[in-house]
């Protein structure tokens, strides 16, 4: 039988309904109604070093502006980065525990910590601190139709800067009317992130989220688009994303939180299932969610990371499934949150910012290794588990033999002489419904040019419900159809 992967993995809460886990793999639909499969599995891309600050530290913001020109915040610097990965220092902010939010006009870039703004001449990089009596400080900022909008912290208000504002009027006072101000008018929940999609303005809010457009109303620019009111939050402020015309967020409500949804046209649609929302609610804290969107080969992706829980999730909008993204500390072989904090397509390459050291990293899907905090390339864990194979009727069944169906053969050149070892890929399974996994049998992926390797395993023994695991990590290409398995029911 041969064992597609166009099951859904991280669907059911519990693994003896559904045991799919996808670690650095991302799935791709074959359009060919020729091909072999419906789907075939990538890695997920690797990083290769863009960018290194003067001074390490945790990245809390990282933007791309309307110029093509990128800002990373890094501890309490602010950097601008050239375009061959030089980093200049522009300013210093202040050292709180929070994500920077930033946002341009094409003249001026804005910088919001929760407490404090400041601004950047983007002509100039000239850096200074917003001091207008008329800002009230923000957790998030945007710019729409002009304006800079901004959240006014603990409230459920909002205020707006004067139109096409400049770096001298933020800085020296005047860039802001104090009666440019409203607040979210059908619930009084605090507003806990904005956002902007086609030409709207969405004030999310602790439980509510309502939708509001520019009118050119002389008492206040913004009114609220009526019917456009929405019974759900938001748990994690910096979960917010968006993606074109949708925002991701992890939702709240007066009834729980913790669903991952997508907005648009002035609703909202569940994305996660419930693995995932138990996966979330399992964590200490999901409030400290990072969100941020990005585009792989012609997969969009919301990326969402936890950083006390030290988790990476992606969830592909091309396939709509999630998959685990991790990196591998060889140190002590553990998986840890993916080195990504925000991405950006500047300069016209995919960039991250590092969480623990601010560099900027570049990913490609022909890059099939990850930098570590000392510039090392580690290798980049890929693992696939299958679908429980029980038999009719429960009965015991032999696994005669199990084949991958993989592209093999991509190494570089392997010198069996100089005693190096080719690379390798491992089966292992559980007997027990997937709570625990036996030792791994390997099998090796092929020299250079080796294309017709055969990746089977014979002789795997019987149960009555088995899932299957494979798991490899090398500096090559692959690309999994999915397995052939062949079976001997039994009997009982």
């Amino acid at each position: 039988m041969r064992l597609n992967l166009d099951g859904h993995p991280y669907t059911s809460r519990s693994i003896i309904a559904s045991n799919q886990r996808r670690i650095n793999l991302y799935g791709e639909q074959n359009k060919d109604p020729q091909a072999p499969v419906p789907y075939t599995e990538y890695p997920t891309p690797g990083s290769t070093l863009f960018g290194t600050p003067n001074v390490e530290g945790s990245s809390r913001g990282f933007y791309r502006t309307s110029l093509n020109t990128a800002y990373e915040v890094i501890g309490t610097n602010l950097y601008f980065l050239a375009s061959n990965g030089a980093m200049v220092l522009v300013g210093t902010v202040t050292d709180r525990p929070s994500q920077i939010i930033m946002s341009d006009n094409g003249i001026v870039l804005v910088l919001v910590d929760g407490v404090q703004g400041w601004a950047v001449d983007l002509a100039t990089n000239t850096f200074g601190e917003i001091i207008d009596p008329a800002f009230y400080g923000a957790d998030f900022v945007v710019f729409l139709d002009t304006f800079f909008i901004f959240n006014r912290p603990d409230t459920n208000q909002f205020y707006i800067s004067l139109a096409l504002v400049t770096y001298a009027m933020l800085t020296g006072g005047t860039g802001f009317d104090p009666l440019d101000i409203a607040a979210k008018s059908g619930s009084p929940d605090y507003i806990v992130g904005i956002a902007t999609v086609h030409k709207e303005l969405w004030l999310i809010g602790q439980i509510t989220t309502e939708v509001w457009i520019g009118t050119g109303a002389a008492d206040f620019y913004f009114q609220l688009q009526q019917g456009a009111y929405i019974d759900h939050g938001c748990a994690a402020p910096y979960s917010i994303a968006s993606q074109d015309v949708i925002i991701f967020w992890i939702m709240q409500d007066k009834q729980g939180s913790g669903i991952v949804v997508k907005g648009a046209n002035y609703q909202t649609e569940e994305i996660s299932t419930p693995a995932i929302v138990a996966e979330f609610k399992s964590y200490a804290t999901m409030a400290d969610a990072i969100g941020t969107c990005l585009q792989i080969a012609d997969h969009a992706w919301y990326v969402i990371s936890f950083p006390t829980a030290n988790k990476t999730w992606i969830y592909d909008l091309t396939i709509n499934e999630w998959s685990e993204w991790v990196w591998l500390n060889i140190d002590d072989g553990t998986f840890n949150r993916h080195r990504l904090n925000n991405a950006a397509f500047v300069y016209g390459k995919n960039l991250i910012s590092d969480w623990e050291t601010g560099k900027v990293l570049e990913l490609s899907i022909n890059t099939f290794t990850d930098l570590n905090s000392d510039d090392e390339e580690n290798p980049i864990p890929c693992l696939r588990t299958f679908m429980h194979i029980v038999g009719q009727k429960y009965e015991r069944v032999s696994y005669l033999n199990f084949d991958a169906d993989m592209e093999v053969g991509t190494s570089p050149q392997i010198d069996l002489s100089l005693g190096e070892e080719l690379p390798q890929i491992s089966l292992s399974w559980s007997d027990n419904k997937g709570k625990t996994f036996g030792d791994p049998v390997m099998q090796t992926l092929g020299n250079q040019g080796d294309y017709l390797t055969t990746l089977s395993w014979n002789r795997l023994g019987s149960a009555r419900d088995r899932v299957f695991k494979l798991q490899w990590s090398a500096n090559l290409k692959t690309a999994l159809n999915g397995v052939f398995i062949e079976l001997l029911p039994h009997r009982s």
